[in-house]
């Protein structure tokens, strides 16, 4: 489980505040895809991020189904290479 605080400058709705009470009293559900974590789980992910650690800020973002397919057909981590790809993109933008 993991517990995130706001930043101290950050303002909630009444709404908000709601919704976050409301979760927060909900059970977890383990499912096929997304089984309770073993403790051999837990210490290979752990293992994985000292490995590889993000060297950036991690965002969302929304890739077409065709971008994901050809980019898993390279070889390698799909992920670490649409972040190569970006980075390049954004190096060789101008603006005018």
């Amino acid at each position: 489980m993991v517990t995130y605080k706001l930043d101290k400058n950050a303002t909630l709705t009444s709404e908000e505040k709601e919704i976050l009470a409301a979760a927060k009293k909900l059970p977890v559900v383990y499912d096929e895809d997304s089984p309770e974590l073993t403790d051999d789980m837990e210490r290979a992910f752990t293992a994985a991020r000292k490995a590889k650690p993000y060297q950036g800020e991690p965002i969302t973002l929304y890739v077409s189904p065709l971008t994901i397919e050809k980019v898993k057909k390279m070889e390698g981590d799909y992920i670490a290479i649409l972040g190569k790809l970006l980075d390049n993109a954004v190096r060789e933008y101008h603006v005018i």
